[in-house]
This record gives C-alpha cells, sequence and structure tokens, in this order.
C-alpha cells in the first residue's frame, strides 16, 4: 500500500503586522541561507571538509543570535531558521546525487545564494511552529493568527507548513499532509492521449479536447501592461506598482490555465481505468518557434497532474518512450510509412489503404503501445518476490500543488491534493 503525501494550497490574509512579521521572518531564513552557503564555499576553496549541519547550526543560528551584527535573527522563530539550514543540505544532496548519477532527470546544479529583491519569498515549519485554531485561523509562531480561506478541508492533520509570497504579493499557506489513496470504482474504458498544439489532446475514440490558449488571450493586456511598466522610472514607487499589476495578470493566466488542467486531468482519470501518454521533450520543443504556444499549453503540468492522480484514485498510468513513431505507423495494420511533415493532417495507408486522421490515428498507437508497457510491467510484476506486495512505501510530497512525481517510478507517484 502507498502512504501519500498530499499538499493543500490555500489563500492567507494577514494584516500589517504580520506582513512585517512574516518579511522580517522571509528575510532570516534567507540571511540563514546565505551565511551558511558561505561557510561551505569558503571550506570548498580552501581546501577543508565540507562543514556539517551541526556545526552551521551552531555558529550561524546559536551563536550569531548574541552577536550584535545578527542580534535581529532571535525576533523570529527559531524552526523557521533550522528548516532554512535543513533546505540547503537538501539542495547540496541533490547537487551531489545529480552528479554521481543517482538523480534522474536533468543535472542539478550547486546551491545558490538568495536575492533580498527576489519576488517570491518562502519559510517553511513544522508541527512544532504552528497549528490550527478553532476559529478557523492558522496560528505561525512569532507571527500570529493567520486568516485563512479554507477553499476545502484537510483530509487529516497536517504535518508541514509551509507560508509563501508569490511575484505579486499574495499570500499561500501550503500544508503537507500524511493520506492513504481513494480508490474509484473500476470501469471498462482505457485511454490513450495525442498532446498536440491545434487540439490541446485528442484521445483514442477520436475526441478532441481544444487548447484554451490562456496566454494568447490575454496578451493584448500584458502588452499594454508591459508597455506601462517599460516606461516607468527605474527605482521608482510607481515601477515597484507596475511590474506587481505585469505579475498579476501572469498570475491570472497561470491560475485558469492549473484550474483547467486539473479539470481536464481529473475527468480523464475518473472516466478510463487506464491513462497513457506520449512522454514528450517539452524541454526541446521550447527552444523552437513553437516554444510560446508549447508553454503556453503547459503538457508537462497536465501529464504530471495525470500521473498522480492515477495513483491516488487507483488507475493504471504509463508513459509511451518518446521514441515510438505514433505519427508513422498505421493502427489498422502495423505498417510504418515513415516521417510526415507537420502540416500532413490526414495521411491514407500504404498497405491498407486506411484514411488516418493523424492525432487520432497517434491517439490509437499510444493505447496500443501502453497496454503492452503495462503488460509487461506486470509479468515482471507477477515474478518478484511474494513480500513486495507487502511492502508500505511512503511517496513525498512535491514543491508545487500540482506536482509529479519522480521519473523512474510508474503509477507509483507523489500526490498534491486536488
Amino acid at each position: 500500500m502507498i502512504a501519500m503525501q498530499l499538499r493543500y494550497n490555500y489563500r492567507a490574509y494577514p494584516d500589517a503586522s504580520q506582513r512585517r512579521a512574516l518579511a522580517s521572518a522571509f528575510g532570516c531564513a534567507r540571511v540563514v541561507w546565505n551565511d551558511c552557503l558561505r561557510d561551505r564555499k569558503q571550506a570548498h576553496a580552501a581546501g577543508l571538509p565540507y562543514v556539517k549541519s551541526a556545526e552551521l547550526s551552531r555558529l550561524r543560528i546559536t551563536q550569531a543570535k548574541r552577536t550584535e551584527e545578527r542580534a535581529w535573527l532571535a525576533e523570529v522563530s527559531a524552526v523557521v531558521l533550522q528548516q532554512s539550514l535543513r533546505d540547503l543540505d537538501t539542495a547540496y544532496k541533490n547537487f551531489f546525487d545529480s552528479i554521481k548519477g543517482k538523480r534522474q532527470g536533468r543535472k542539478v546544479g550547486p546551491p545558490r545564494y538568495k536575492s533580498k529583491k527576489d519576488t517570491r519569498q518562502s519559510i517553511r515549519l513544522n508541527t512544532n511552529a504552528f497549528w490550527l485554531q478553532d476559529d478557523g485561523t492558522v496560528y505561525v509562531a512569532k507571527v500570529g493568527n493567520l486568516k485563512v480561506k479554507w477553499s476545502r478541508r484537510l483530509p487529516a492533520a497536517p504535518t508541514s507548513l509551509t507560508v509563501t509570497k508569490d511575484s505579486c504579493g499574495r499570500y499561500f499557506l501550503s500544508f503537507v499532509v500524511d493520506t492513504e489513496p481513494d480508490v474509484l470504482p473500476e470501469v471498462e474504458a482505457e485511454c490513450g492521449i495525442d498532446l498536440g498544439l491545434s487540439a490541446f489532446a485528442v484521445l483514442f475514440d477520436g475526441r478532441k479536447i481544444d487548447s484554451p490558449r490562456f496566454l494568447r488571450r490575454a496578451e493584448k493586456k500584458l502588452r499594454r501592461l508591459q508597455r506601462e511598466l517599460s516606461r516607468k522610472a527605474k527605482g521608482s514607487k510607481n515601477r515597484a506598482k507596475a511590474r506587481i499589476r505585469v505579475a498579476r495578470q501572469h498570475a491570472k493566466v497561470a491560475d485558469r490555465r492549473r484550474d483547467w488542467h486539473h479539470k481536464a486531468s481529473t475527468q480523464i482519470i475518473r472516466d478510463n481505468q487506464a491513462v497513457y501518454v506520449e512522454d514528450l521533450a517539452v524541454s526541446g520543443l521550447g527552444r523552437t518557434r513553437l516554444a510560446k504556444s508549447v508553454h503556453d499549453a503547459g503538457w508537462s503540468a497536465f501529464v504530471g497532474m495525470l500521473e498522480y492522480k492515477a495513483v491516488k484514485h487507483g488507475r493504471t498510468f504509463a508513459k509511451v518512450d518518446r521514441a515510438f513513431p505514433s505519427s508513422q505507423v498505421c493502427s489498422a495494420c502495423g505498417y510504418r510509412g515513415g516521417p510526415k511533415p507537420l502540416h500532413i493532417r490526414q495521411w491514407t495507408c500504404g498497405e491498407c489503404h486506411s484514411v488516418h486522421d493523424r492525432d487520432h490515428n497517434a491517439a490509437r498507437n499510444v493505447l496500443f503501445e501502453g497496454r503492452r508497457i503495462v503488460a509487461a510491467g506486470r509479468a515482471e510484476t507477477l515474478n518478484a518476490s511474494w513480500s513486495a506486495g507487502k511492502t508500505r512505501t511512503k511517496v513525498p510530497a512535491q514543491r508545487g500543488e500540482a506536482g509529479s512525481f519522480r521519473k523512474g517510478q510508474p503509477t507509483q507517484a507523489g500526490i498534491p491534493g486536488r
């Protein structure tokens, strides 16, 4: 059984004094991060051993509070400072695992210094520094009772809290909760999905999901706001206000896209027992002339939602390798007719003479290949140790509410709460 950690995000509305307290907490966490990072970089440059966390905690937190230069660190919760150091340890671990080949995906660079000019700030707390009040507020140590908009109920007591201020000045509380899967009743249907730009997704049965193009629809207003921002004097208060207006418009676009992704992915997972998609090279497509449309579609976020919701609701999910020629193979007879330019949306099989819609044919091929992958995986599972099914696996929550789980773990995913 998989123990999941869901992440629930809620909008918070701190008052003026609480905003000042949070700004102080953000700044102190940043200073501790930078001080500890500087010590490790200097030790590395001097050829000295890696500085342990216990030593950094003693020097940069406990003793620093007693000095005149860093006495203001005592004004915030000690948990905030300790968690900042733990986050630095995690960043170093990810970096070391990446260069050793233990971490899949893109190479991770070494930790970098944080700037007070960053528009996004956050702190992390454990259960010693926050708790939920009976009146619906959330108490945060050295900050006070924060007013929260509870858009949904928490399924269990939270184990950690991240307080975030985004680029347009909004505050969010992100709770991590340990919970069990919410398995849906089994259904007969299975689905192969071909993602695209003209249509966001084409399903195995020929249904098409139109692309909402949220960024394209907001471009006219964004251009006007960007022009206004460019005309403001650097460093002025009017420029800061204009920057926030631009950030708010981008946040609206991102929020609408995320909400649409959640609704579409939930519907697909509920309607199908198994879902298969192609593992697209989004980072590569993001460097082509189609980059804006690719990023506007948000394929990676959508596929990530399908992955974790499949685990959350007891569905089967698999990715088809990006090298699989889904657009070249006839889904009726299996004949491979070779690559086809993007402008060819319909073609005729040279073997069986079937006429195919390019995207519909690709979705059918993705379904067939996905079934083959899952069948091979099930065969391997049946030959595994008898005790494998009795192991309880705990999967960590991802950073974002709509995060995706680690690659290489088919349908065993980290779950945000949606």
